[in-house]
């Protein structure tokens, strides 16, 4: 027969596989989300240079049809057309590179530059701080699905979009700005910065979440008064 201590410890390596799984899948889930995205930044790109090209070629035809331009002007217009697209792709490709998160954007983009954001700053950190960032990063897609939906100056948005466009950035930003050699000192309170970032991603995370429950409370209380609506009003009622 197996052993109780037998038993305890082959549960709890089952917790930590589980744990692992859980969290690896959210990585992956990250990475596929982020590929997304830089596809679409360089399908956007491609089409910007394609556009430029054009206009530039069907430019030197018509002047071709009025002036002659001759072998000069013919490469002047393919080495225009060459440079302004390796302006527009290297312009592109920062822009694709570095996602900033800003205050200006509609809710769902601003969750999408959060999303892009984590996923870029992830490596950088320490690795409890990365299984927060998982967990953060999970609950991302549910969240842009529901603040899609609602306007920018809703109050649960505007805390949310404070959180994803100022405080957690910054949080992240000053953390990486603190030498390595000092991250494991302690603070007037006993914290060293690498517990204390856990600590404020913990927060950061569960605020989130209490603002994706309120807003799923929210519609279930609309679903409810319209579902009542509905019967209270279309309901056959059958008489005695």
């Amino acid at each position: 027969m197996t052993s109780e201590k037998t038993e305890l410890a082959i549960a709890r390596a089952d917790r930590v596989m589980r744990s692992l799984n859980e969290r690896d899948g959210a990585v992956r889930d990250a990475a596929r989300r982020e590929r997304q995205r830089l596809n679409a930044g360089l399908g956007r790109t491609l089409a910007r240079v394609g556009i430029a090209v054009g206009t530039i070629s069907l430019a030197t035809i018509v002047i071709g049809l009025i002036i002659p331009i001759g072998m000069f002007g013919f490469l002047a217009a393919v080495g225009l057309a060459i440079g302004v697209a390796a302006l527009l792709l290297v312009s592109g490709g920062k822009d694709i590179a570095a996602p900033n998160v800003t205050s200006d954007l509609h809710n769902g983009e601003m969750v999408q530059r959060f999303d892009s954001y984590l996923f870029r700053t992830r490596r950088a950190l320490p690795a409890p701080a990365q299984a927060e960032i998982d967990l953060l990063s999970a609950q991302l897609p549910p969240l842009r699905q529901t603040l899609e939906r609602i306007a920018d100056l809703d109050p649960n948005a505007q805390d949310a979009r404070r959180l994803m466009s100022v405080h957690l950035p910054n949080l992240i930003d000053r953390y990486l700005h603190v030498p390595s050699a000092y991250r494991e000192q302690r603070d007037g309170e006993g914290v060293s910065v690498d517990e204390r970032l856990v600590e404020a991603l913990v927060a950061g995370r569960q605020a989130l979440t209490e603002i994706s429950e309120k807003l799923a409370r929210a519609d279930m209380a609309a679903f409810e008064t319209q579902g009542r609506f509905i019967q209270s009003r279309y309901q056959e009622k059958t008489l005695d």
